[in-house]
């Protein structure tokens, strides 16, 4: 049975997800749904299809979130002695060594992953290449346009 890491606040983010769906999402889809019949014919009303559309897709996304938070691997990264290693839900500075940027990380499960919130996937190529890592290390990354080499220089709950 595949478990689904995952960070405290993904847990958290996933199920107010799940409940907005149950009880503002849900109920307003059935409302559009009974509004739409009223209208008569429903065979060719276009409003109650995309109601049954986005019905299909709400029923479709709650059974996705309940399957994997009964599923989920909560990791708290505070209460886990790493070992001066870089271990799941950590955030990490990386050094670009192609363009002396600096990137802040933070390494997360899959659902929780954004790289506009500097939120990256334990399975994507950085994430994989930085787990178990120490400050100093350089890791080379395989990305779609090459390879990126990386210094990490420096991890912790707190960046």
């Amino acid at each position: 049975m595949q478990k689904y890491p995952m960070t405290i606040n993904g847990a958290k983010l996933l199920n107010q997800e799940l409940e907005r769906l149950k009880s503002v999402e849900r109920p307003a889809v059935i409302r559009a749904i009974a509004e739409a019949r009223s209208h008569g014919d429903i065979s060719e009303n276009a409003e109650y299809d995309a109601a049954k559309e986005k019905q299909a897709f709400i029923e479709g996304r709650i059974a996705d979130l309940e399957y994997k938070i009964s599923l989920a691997h909560i990791i708290d990264p505070s209460k886990i002695n790493h070992g001066g290693k870089i271990i799941f839900g950590l955030k990490v500075k990386l050094l670009d060594l192609e363009n002396d940027n600096i990137i802040i990380y933070q390494i997360v499960g899959d659902d929780e992953s954004d790289l506009k919130l500097g939120k990256i996937s334990v399975n994507s190529p950085v994430g994989r290449s930085l787990i178990g890592k120490e400050i100093g290390s350089i890791v080379e990354v395989k990305v779609p346009n090459g390879i990126r080499e990386y210094e990490i220089i420096d991890f912790g709950c707190q960046l």
